[in-house]
């Protein structure tokens, strides 16, 4: 029987989910599977897998076949490395310490890469979201001036009616001095 590795859709729609599952090359994507190795959720930056190695690594040295995407899954993961290595072993190429030696530098390059990369991603997220609350304040220190120059005409203009009633007033009041200064140099011209 030819087995394939490959992938199993699952999720709702526009948001896959996949399981990593090992079946029949003849059997339906989404039909029956021998095994499940893993899962792969490539809605989260960076992807998600999550994947049984040891049981991946075992069918792949039986011979099942990965489809294009979950060879790359397992190559991200390092299965096809560990496979190309333990090869080696087999043909004598290389010793098993050698080989071990080899994955494990491997496996912390990649590693320090991935992690590298997550920071990188969760830095420019935080600039990201620096940069949008910035501009939300300065949004939002501009809708206030707004209402502030809103709202001040209508405060002046009782203002201003006060200032005429005022004016009004001292000027009536200014009359009643005039009227009342004459009446007073009479009153003192009378006096005398």
């Amino acid at each position: 029987m030819a087995t394939k590795i490959r992938l199993q859709r699952g999720g709702r729609k526009s948001r896959p989910i996949y399981s990593i599952v090992v079946a029949d090359a003849r059997a339906k994507r989404d039909g029956r599977f021998i095994e499940k190795l893993g899962t792969y959720n490539p809605n989260t930056n960076p992807a998600t897998i999550d994947l049984n190695f040891d049981s991946a690594l075992s069918w792949v040295m039986k011979g099942a076949q990965p489809t294009d995407t979950a060879r790359a899954i397992l190559s991200y993961r390092g299965v096809m490395m560990k496979k190309h290595l333990l090869e080696g072993v087999r043909k004598g190429a290389l010793t098993e310490e050698q080989a071990e030696a080899k994955y494990e530098a491997w496996l912390s390059d990649k590693e320090s890469k991935i992690g590298a990369n997550v920071k990188a991603i969760a830095e420019k997220k935080a600039a990201d979201k620096t940069a949008r609350l910035a501009a939300e304040s300065e949004v939002n220190k501009a809708r206030a001036a707004a209402i502030a120059a809103a709202l001040a005409p209508a405060e002046e203009a009782p203002t201003e009616e006060a200032e005429t009633e005022a004016a009004a007033e001292e000027a009536s009041a200014e009359e009643a001095a005039a009227e009342e200064a004459p009446a007073e140099e009479a009153a003192e011209e009378s006096a005398e």
